[in-house]
């Protein structure tokens, strides 16, 4: 039993909760749905990928400022300022057509996405009790699990069946969601997010921190292998002819993050992530294997079930990892860096997954993918034996 001072669901962290739902539903309904609407009224699906590219680079550039950000500047005005950017740069891109001015809207919102989501994920570090870390930012990992999986899939319903003006509108609404709730944020003044004592530190150490980088380097390789889901499984459902419903992947993933974070959090606090990323990286390649192997919608889903497990595990272990491995005035430096990882595995994983694909097909491309995990599952456990090792010297 925990103690009323570990008291996880307090009311400011279900405010966090609500409003990374919203606020990720929002950018990722974006995403999908921008890419979309240039490709349709350029004709050119290029342009529609630069849109995503754009967005992605800026967030990841903007991440690593935004730990400096978060030692000086108040967390709350921050981020009521980065939600009422991000509605204003919604409402220029209404009804408008000319790609420059779109990408530098993409760029923007990029920025915005960047800056918001490490400042959320700081609150709830912030908030989450020490000995329940794990499960915090396993139920904070599952809302930004939803709104990545459940967005862009609520785009092409909204496409298919009304506009992309109409989506611009859904956004809003969302944006003007997130911005209520945020207005009911409270921070303790004495918090060491708002104040700190003068430190003599350079710019990288406010950016980077060595403790994290381990953790961080492993979700960007699991993330590149999710890229490839993302950006082609589409295309293997073509190739395979597998149908439309290759896009019910996405949504039986979205339903076993519910089903699995809440029990992976406090297996994490009571066991440590080992007794994760091990099955965890299993179900992965296997998952994976299955996916290039599938010829059928069953063996298809059970794939989508085993690699939504993994999905479900890797992201908040590792970011739970690097956030316990520094000190409480680098948290906000462990969530950028773990962010940023996360948006480097999947801007990485696009070119060079889609160039493996151009060489052997999708099928290959998916088996050979599963190496990836095989590498993380040989550097992780070089890092716990070591780990072993100076434990048993003490």
């Amino acid at each position: 039993m925990y103690s009323s001072a570990s008291k996880l669901w307090t009311w400011q962290f279900t405010l966090i909760i609500l409003i990374t739902i919203s606020f990720y539903l929002c950018l990722q309904m974006l995403t999908g749905g921008f890419s979309i609407f240039v490709t349709e009224f350029s004709h050119n699906p290029t342009l529609g990928g630069v849109m995503t590219t754009a967005f992605m680079l800026a967030a990841i550039i903007t991440r690593p400022v935004t730990g400096i950000l978060m030692h000086k500047i108040n967390i709350k005005k921050v981020l009521c300022v980065m939600l009422l950017f991000v509605l204003v740069c919604i409402m220029i891109s209404y009804n408008q057509q000319v790609i420059p001015l779109l990408i530098s809207i993409r760029i923007l919102e990029g920025i915005g996405f960047g800056v918001t989501t490490t400042l959320l994920a700081t609150l709830a570090t912030n908030l989450i009790p020490e000995e329940r870390m794990g499960e915090g930012i396993g139920y904070f990992g599952m809302a930004t699990s939803l709104g990545t999986t459940l967005g862009p899939m609520i785009a092409l319903s909204i496409l298919h069946s009304f506009s992309f003006k109409f989506l611009l509108f859904i956004t809003m609404f969302l944006i003007v969601v997130s911005l209520g709730f945020s207005l009911f944020i409270k921070i303790k003044q004495s918090s060491s997010l708002v104040k700190l004592p003068i430190q003599k530190e350079s710019l990288v150490d406010y950016i980077f921190d060595k403790r994290a980088m381990l953790p961080c380097f492993l979700v960007m390789l699991f993330y590149c292998t999710y890229s490839g889901i993302v950006n082609f499984i589409n295309a293997l459902g073509e190739e395979g002819h597998l149908g439309s419903k290759v896009s019910l992947f996405f949504l039986i993933i979205a339903v076993v993050i519910v089903i699995v974070r809440p029990f992976s959090g406090k297996i994490y606090d009571q066991k440590g992530h080992k007794y994760l990323i091990y099955p965890a990286s299993i179900c992965s390649i296997i998952g994976l294997i299955l996916i290039a192997f599938a010829h059928g919608l069953t063996t298809f889903f059970i794939a989508a079930v085993l690699y939504g497990i993994a999905y479900s595990v890797m992201q908040p272990s590792f970011q739970a990892w690097a956030v316990s491995r520094v000190t409480p005035d680098k948290k906000g430096t462990a969530n950028a860096m773990s962010l940023s990882s996360m948006d480097l595995g999947m801007a990485l994983g696009a070119p060079v997954l889609g160039g493996v694909a151009s060489l052997t097909g999708y099928r290959e491309m998916y088996s050979l993918s599963s190496l990836l995990i095989v590498a993380l599952i040989l550097m992780y456990t070089a890092r716990h034996l070591k780990d072993i090792k100076e434990q048993k010297e003490i």
